[in-house]
């Protein structure tokens, strides 16, 4: 009898351990949770719910079930403004990922000059979105842009690139890749500082050659990390924003607007449809939870990620 007594006082001695743990976890991430409710979960979980609603600007919001999804599967430029945005993702990913890569793999080695061209690479990251973008536009501007003032320089003429359509979306994606590359870069040189240098050494006695021992050892070996990166930029490319809106207002016409520029343009400009802006916005939300989770799978699948 004593034996039981003195097992359950153990037990409950045990549980109120756990419990306390516990209480001291969640106090450690209490104003974590606290920030994540009131500026993800909340505004997520109220878009949500706009979206089956008739919102404007004046008037109270009346319920419109799936009016807002019908409306959306026959709307011309949300489709354009949705191939717009797939064709900037295909365009900046792999390439910012890539360019990075090579970037990381050549500085890691000792050269004149590395921490210069290391600065020089990274800068972007530390400069504001909108700054960068009054950058580009800077740059790009049809009639006094430093692009066409160096074409003309060197005997050609000046291109359109804000009333042309492909050479807009070109400019966006030239811009983008500026400040992306730095990121991937500073990602890969982690990553490569991890990689074993016999792996290397075993691959150079089995007579690898340079272009071998970077496909065969260099690439698989920092495999995760291109996961991290490839799923980043797509997060980021389905949430472009900033360098659109100054550089090209989505125009000319809708040929470089983007899903979010057009989720803003539907809730915030003259129409102020906020219903049908935070359907948009859910239509985003759910595409890129959906192409982040099939490239974990892929990962996965190809045994990479475990």
């Amino acid at each position: 009898m004593a034996l039981a007594t003195h097992s359950a006082s153990r037990s409950r001695a045990s549980l109120g351990r756990k419990l306390a743990d516990l209480v001291t976890g969640y106090a450690f991430i209490s104003p974590n949770l606290l920030l994540l409710t009131l500026f993800l979960f909340v505004p997520l979980g109220w878009a949500f719910v706009l979206s089956f609603q008739d919102v404007g600007s004046f008037g109270p919001a009346t319920w419109a079930g799936l009016d807002n999804y019908r409306q959306l599967v026959t709307d011309s430029v949300f489709w354009r403004t949705l191939l717009n945005t797939g064709v900037f993702t295909v365009a900046t990913v792999p390439t910012s990922v890539a360019i990075g890569l090579g970037l990381a793999v050549l500085l890691d080695k000792a050269m004149p000059a590395r921490g210069v061209f290391r600065t020089v690479i990274v800068l972007p990251i530390v400069i504001s979105g909108l700054v960068t973008s009054l950058i580009g536009l800077l740059m790009f501007r049809e009639g006094v842009g430093l692009a066409n003032g160096m074409l003309r320089a060197v005997g050609f003429g000046g291109l359109s690139w804000q009333s042309n359509g492909a050479l807009a979306m070109l400019s966006l994606v030239l811009m983008t890749l500026w400040t992306r590359v730095g990121f991937a870069m500073v990602v890969y040189l982690a990553a490569l500082q991890d990689v074993p240098a016999e792996l290397y050494e075993a691959a150079e006695l089995d007579g690898a050659g340079p272009w071998r021992r970077f496909t065969n050892v260099t690439v698989p070996t920092v495999g995760p990390t291109t996961l991290f990166l490839l799923v980043v930029n797509v997060i980021w490319s389905f949430q472009i924003f900033d360098v659109v809106y100054v550089m090209t207002n989505g125009g000319p016409g809708y040929a470089t607007s983007m899903l979010v520029t057009y989720a803003y343009d539907r809730g915030f400009g003259p129409s102020h449809l906020f219903g049908y802006g935070s359907t948009i916005g859910v239509v985003i939300f759910v595409l890129t939870l959906v192409l982040t989770l099939v490239q974990l799978r892929l990962r996965r699948g190809s045994g990479d990620v475990t």
